[in-house]
């Protein structure tokens, strides 16, 4: 009888010591699932914390970028405002130089708000009366010699314009730039007491244009001084330079442009203005095509 008292002792004990472990090992489990649980919320809190402020931060670029291409936009705006005035004429000496020979031509301008223009020859006596009406982005050629009327294609609108470094587009100074190209400005400077902007314009996708980008440097009096012809390959194919600026009312001109190729330096077409103004009374019938043919 004492040794089964003893063994139920001994038997006790053990239940003791194995319902202590049990108690031990669930509380162990208990602190380890709470502080993973813990951890996790910790993580999922400093990812969503992470997560808004990369968000804030995106929002804040996107809104710098988009205040960013319509500043740049603007500034594009006012430089053909600045060129073209509600209305302007001009007179001009169009030089085309080749290392051979020079001519030069005596050119008169006509126009109104950024669609319409008017280009007529007047000297010398063989080009004269040769005439080219731009509205919106159609073109039409009058020539005297065979008297015709001709609506110069899309695909002609790249081409050289009689024969210069400049092409029909250059010529009509259409509002393309503005409407298919984005526009990103890249870099202020200073020069000669004036800050110079310099801004990218990149073609939409969609855009029916030439140009892989242009690149053009603006005054802060929205003259024009540089741009340039990039390629689809990101190769400079030709710029204009403008320069000899003068004030004409309340606004600054360049009174002389050059176009030269970059692979041809020796070759160029140079505008030199001999007189222009601006917001002036023009005719109703100035930009219609019997006047581009019989000029009144």
């Amino acid at each position: 009888m004492g040794r089964l008292a003893s063994n139920d002792s001994a038997l006790n004990r053990l239940k003791s010591v194995l319902l202590w472990l049990a108690n031990a090992l669930m509380l162990s489990l208990a602190l380890m699932v709470s502080t993973i649980a813990s951890d996790k919320a910790e993580s999922t809190e400093n990812i969503t914390q992470l997560s808004t402020q990369e968000l804030v931060q995106d929002s804040a670029q996107d809104v710098d970028q988009e205040s960013n291409q319509v500043s740049a936009h603007e500034m594009i705006q006012k430089a053909m405002d600045n060129w073209r005035g509600l209305t302007s004429s001009s007179l001009l000496t169009m030089v085309i130089h080749r290392p051979s020979w020079e001519r030069s031509m005596t050119v008169q301008g006509w126009t109104e708000g950024d669609k319409k223009s008017l280009v007529r020859i007047t000297e010398p006596k063989v080009d004269a009366g040769n005439a080219f009406l731009i509205d919106d982005k159609q073109m039409w050629s009058y020539s005297p010699k065979i008297n015709r009327v001709i609506k110069v294609p899309s695909s002609m609108m790249n081409q050289s314009w009689m024969g210069s470094d400049f092409s029909n587009k250059d010529v009509s100074r259409t509002t393309e730039l503005l409407e298919d190209y984005s526009h990103r400005l890249i870099a202020t400077d200073e020069l000669d007491g004036y800050r110079v902007y310099t801004i990218e314009s990149i073609p939409h996708e969609s855009a029916p244009v030439v140009w892989g980008k242009q690149i053009t440097l603006l005054r802060d009096d929205w003259v024009m001084l540089r741009q340039e012809f990039w390629d689809q390959d990101d190769k400079l194919v030709k710029a204009m330079e403008c320069g000899d600026i003068e004030s004409v009312g309340h606004r600054s001109v360049a009174m002389r442009c050059r176009m030269s190729q970059v692979e041809k330096a020796e070759e160029w077409t140079e505008i030199r203005n001999q007189n222009v103004r601006f917001d002036i009374t023009l005719p109703d019938y100035m930009f219609t095509l019997s006047n581009l043919r019989n000029p009144r």
